[in-house]
């Protein structure tokens, strides 16, 4: 078999074989807060290891503004879900 011209680039057309989007994926910015804290609550009240991000109490640490403690330290499992702390 012969070998044909090989194309120099400029005149290059895509053959649209392929998708170059994924449509089904959901992205993180199409879930809304809300619906993450209630995931989050959703799971604390299974029983799971739930982090949350607060803002940090030591304000010499100003590299940190917010730190990630388990839920437990923050909330509790009885009654409707208040902070365990009071932070003022």
């Amino acid at each position: 078999m012969a070998k044909g011209k090989k194309s120099s680039g400029k005149n290059y057309a895509s053959k649209g074989e392929r998708r170059n989007v994924v449509n089904g994926k959901q992205s993180s910015g199409d879930v809304s807060h809300l619906d993450t804290v209630s995931n989050k609550m959703k799971a604390f009240k299974k029983g799971k290891l739930v982090w949350l991000t607060v803002p940090n109490p030591n304000t010499n640490e100003t590299n940190k503004k917010f730190i990630r403690v388990k839920a437990s330290e923050v909330w509790t499992k009885t009654g409707s879900y208040l902070p365990a702390k009071v932070s003022n």
